[in-house]
């Protein structure tokens, strides 16, 4: 009997690690992006005439100059509560019944000036500290849209309709109960996968508080000048006919700019000087840009993927934005 001998690979003979996939990154965009210029500078040149130029460059340097200061004061509040408050003080002050901890959790986020990027990892620190995932993700909804910076934004990016800041404050608010309340009733466990760590996890006060100081100042930044340039096109470039046949219906107009808000991803400490230059279209309609934003939207979507699970994000985000969308045209029909 031949008894078959096994040879193990040399290290010499192990394959050959396989060569990492190429990837389209920030820099292949931007190399493509000066190609199409160059390829299509006469068309380019075309549409951007003298006057719509002038036009497209005044409403841009209008809505960052008044949201900047807004976002950056929000950041840098955002990471002091969010390195220097435990997440477990949370768990201490709510309810222990979830039909209460979800309004309470809502009114919370009133003290976390700052974006929905800052939202995400403190609902997610919550969780792990056994706050139940209702008033959790109550909390993510509204912390966004209701903190004082948020909402002094907005009355200064409308002071002409001061009615605009109630209407964003209880829209908001009820929308986040109301998401909270459903996933309560209708939610299932295997849908949320539990954050796995915690956030800053070994490493310092100082360390950590400037790393998401630059982490939100990078990305909301970045989205700030995305929805800026996004304002000033649809000012610049969009005939005016256009924009008024669409805002002139009360309920595409409602959509429409529902989608924008979702597709912009805008931070919301600078979403409400960009609703503002969206004079062509009724205060209900902006209404709603301003409660779906902070809410859904792409970065907002990816985030709960990562976080919360893939699962979780495709039921919970349109939930949500029917949820934004029903409520705000119903205040807005109030209070407006």
């Amino acid at each position: 009997m031949v008894i078959p001998v096994t040879q193990t690979e040399s290290p010499a003979e192990a394959p050959e690690k396989r060569p990492q996939k190429w990837r389209f990154g920030s820099v292949e965009a931007l190399a493509a992006l000066l190609v199409a210029v160059v390829v299509f500078q006469g068309p380019i040149s075309d549409v951007l005439s003298r006057a719509a130029l002038a036009t497209w460059t005044t409403v841009f340097v209008a809505v960052v100059t008044q949201a900047m200061p807004f976002l950056v004061f929000g950041v840098v509040l955002s990471a002091v509560i969010a390195v220097f408050v435990p997440p477990s003080f949370f768990a201490r002050v709510l309810p222990s019944k979830p039909v209460l901890a979800v309004p309470v959790a809502t009114s919370a986020g009133m003290v976390l000036p700052g974006c929905e990027c800052a939202s995400v990892p403190v609902a997610g620190a919550m969780m792990r500290r056994g706050v139940t995932p209702a008033a959790a993700l109550a909390f993510l909804l509204a912390a966004p849209a209701i903190n004082p910076i948020v909402l002094t934004a907005t009355a200064v990016a409308f002071p002409g309709n001061p009615e605009m800041v109630v209407a964003r404050f209880v829209a908001s608010l009820l929308a986040a109960c109301v998401m909270g309340w459903l996933w309560m009733r209708l939610g299932r466990t295997e849908w949320l996968k539990p954050p796995s760590r915690p956030s800053f996890e070994g490493q310092g006060k100082a360390a950590a508080f400037w790393g998401s100081v630059r982490h939100d100042i990078v990305h909301a930044g970045g989205f700030l000048v995305l929805g800026a340039m996004a304002a000033a096109t649809l000012k610049a470039v969009v005939p005016e006919e256009w924009l008024s046949a669409v805002a002139g219906n009360p309920v595409i107009s409602v959509l429409a700019l529902a989608v924008l808000a979702v597709l912009l991803s805008i931070c919301s400490e600078a979403d409400a000087f960009v609703a503002a230059s969206l004079s062509q279209f009724s205060l209900t309609a902006r209404l709603t840009f301003l409660v779906v934003g902070p809410m859904v939207d792409l970065k907002l979507f990816a985030m709960q993927a990562g976080t919360f699970g893939r699962s979780f994000a495709i039921r919970f985000a349109p939930a949500t934005f029917a949820v934004a969308i029903i409520i705000s045209v119903i205040v807005g029909t109030v209070l407006l």
